[in-house]
């Protein structure tokens, strides 16, 4: 799909490493101009390898345009300086990826009110005022896309009887149900101005280094582990695509790949 997004600006949230990285390098492959957001700025900030500053470096080595901007989603202070220094420096932007996560794996009877908070403003309240500030300028040049990351913890879980080793991920699963539930009722509200709104999960796991360092892939087949590119090329399917036909969809990311490619001519 390279040059499908020429002439586009996207804002990835998200992208220091793992899903978010591997979006936005995807979209600056099609020819996006892209506002990298994480609160790693360098490598060494964080425990984990990955930082925006070698995302922008990957994309621009790669020929493509990147700026990076540090940001904090808990913050609403951030979340406006966000937007307003992505514009500033790229232009209005046209692509929102909400791919930013935090995440406590706690049962809810020790679930703390700080976690809580902190989980529902960066994965519910974030990616709802992002979405807000792009949106009249979406509307005003009549096209937009947004994809909102969520993940198979959003489903009910099955049950009785239910497996072991459950506990922890209903918070979790809140957040991600939450956010689905805003993609498809956005979607319906600005579906006559152009602009599309979509939700893309993981069918499995997809081996970033968080879920690596959390040993989530222990024990689980390789086939059910994707890569962090392969997801990458379905979201992009999601942003290139006619917003009055492709939007309102909660997809997930292998089955996605196998519509895609029946659709390859």
């Amino acid at each position: 799909m390279s040059g499908a997004l020429d002439g586009r600006v996207a804002l990835v949230t998200g992208a220091s490493r793992g899903i978010g990285e591997a979006v936005a390098r995807a979209l600056a492959g099609a020819g996006a101009a892209v506002a990298v957001s994480a609160r790693t700025v360098e490598e060494g900030d964080h425990m984990l390898p990955g930082s925006i500053s070698t995302t922008v470096r990957e994309i621009t080595d790669a020929g493509g345009a990147a700026v990076a901007v540090a940001a904090d989603l808990a913050k609403p202070e951030d979340r406006q300086r966000l937007v307003e220094q992505a514009v500033k420096e790229l232009g209005p932007v046209d692509i929102l990826v909400n791919n930013a996560a935090i995440t406590f794996f706690e049962p809810v009877e020790a679930f703390t009110p700080s976690h809580y908070d902190t989980m529902f403003a960066v994965q519910v309240r974030a990616p709802f005022e992002l979405a807000q500030m792009v949106l009249p300028g979406m509307r005003e040049r009549g096209q937009g896309w947004i994809l909102n990351i969520s993940s198979a913890a959003g489903r009910h879980p099955q049950g009785p009887p239910y497996r072991r080793g459950m506990r922890g991920g209903t918070v979790y699963g809140m957040c991600k149900a939450a956010l689905e539930r805003f993609s498809t009722g956005l979607a319906a509200e600005v579906h006559h101005d152009g602009i599309a709104v979509n939700c893309l999960a993981p069918t499995g796991l997809v081996g970033t280094p968080g879920v690596e360092h959390h040993g989530l892939t222990r024990g689980v087949p390789e086939e059910f582990i994707e890569k962090a590119d392969e997801f990458a090329a379905a979201a992009l399917w999601l942003c290139a695509g006619d917003p009055a036909e492709r939007t309102g969809r909660i997809d997930y990311s292998r089955q996605l790949q196998a519509e895609i490619a029946g659709q390859a001519p």
